[in-house]
Order: structure tokens, then sequence, then C-alpha cells
């Protein structure tokens, strides 16, 4: 009989359970869509609309967007209470936290 991932989960320590879940989570956050961040804070679009002063429709937009500005991803991320980080990252090399950019947040 085919074992289940929870079958092995079940079998392994506590502690490397717990960081396979732990490190799992940190994986799935790392990769959210705009959508998906908006929602885990518990956000409608209207809200957020109207925390950037836009219509909804803007929103919709905006989410679907693969592209844009880093000061409209600055503000949509600020509006729900976030900070944007820019960090770039080089093989074998510390990461490098980039400042200014995409501060004006009023090209939404």
């Amino acid at each position: 009989m085919a074992r289940t991932l929870d079958d092995i989960m079940a079998e392994l320590p506590k502690e490397r359970r717990d960081f396979i879940e732990q490190r799992g989570a940190e994986i799935l956050n790392e990769y959210l869509t705009l959508q998906e961040l908006r929602k885990a804070k518990k956000l409608t679009q209207k809200k957020l609309a109207e925390s950037l002063n836009v219509n909804q429709e803007n929103i919709s937009r905006l989410e679907k967007r693969s592209d844009m500005m880093l000061s409209t991803l600055r503000g949509y991320v600020e509006a729900m209470g976030g900070k944007l980080e820019l960090t770039v990252r080089f093989p074998k090399h510390t990461p490098i936290s980039l400042k200014g950019i995409g501060d004006d947040a009023s090209n939404l």
C-alpha cells in the first residue's frame, strides 16, 4: 500500500515536522499575488480603493497587471498597512536593500 505525505510526516520527529511546516508557509507567503495578499489582509477591493482614493475598477486592473511602476506597488502595499522593500540578491553576496526607488505613490 502506498504511503501518503501525512503518513511520512507523522513518522518524522516533531522538530522536523515543525520546521517543514514553517518553511512551507514561508515559501507560500513569498509567492502571493497582489489579490491573494489583499485577501489575506481581509480587505475588499472597494475598501482598498477607498484607502487609495481611487475606484474599485482601478484596484481590479492593478491586481491583474504583471508590470507596474514601483510607486504604484508601494502605494498598494502601504494602503494595506505594509511596507514595500526591494532587495537585490546575487549568488555568493550579501543581499542589498535598495532605497529611494518608487517612493512617490501618486501614480495609481
